[in-house]
């Protein structure tokens, strides 16, 4: 499979881990505040996230505790710089335009900045391997 074609679909899925342990959060825990929710499935896409890249995109292979917490520090860094991306252009465009429409096209357009940021960042910073 393509490497473009895995890591969209790697994306899709961490996402829909992601909001599915939100639901799931919310059914279980009703009266709970928003953000634990957000917190769970945020937790959940990451891992899987995590997981398949590093294994599917990246083929690194484990060598240390030291140096796989080194390697999910950082990614858990760069996911945030990424989606302070996303969430720029969806609310940039929301702001701009004011319709549902614009949100959705500044926050495609901000995922894809920000998946390519990401790839660039995880193989230059994260997943040193030449295979990638």
């Amino acid at each position: 499979m393509n490497l473009v074609v895995r890591y969209g679909a790697f994306a899709l899925i961490s996402t829909l881990i992601n909001f599915s342990a939100q639901e799931a959060t919310v059914q279980i825990l009703p009266g709970h505040p928003l953000m634990l929710s957000i917190f769970v499935g945020t937790v959940a896409g990451f891992v899987v996230k995590y997981v398949l890249d590093k294994k599917w995109i990246f083929f690194d292979d484990y060598t240390s505790h030291r140096s796989e917490a080194r390697k999910v520090t950082l990614y858990g860094l760069f996911s945030v710089m990424t989606t302070v991306i996303f969430w720029s252009f969806e609310v940039a465009f929301w702001t701009l335009w004011g319709t549902t429409f614009a949100k959705y096209a500044g926050g495609a357009l901000g995922l894809a900045i920000g998946y390519v940021s990401k790839y660039a960042l995880d193989r230059r910073f994260v997943f040193r391997s030449e295979r990638a």
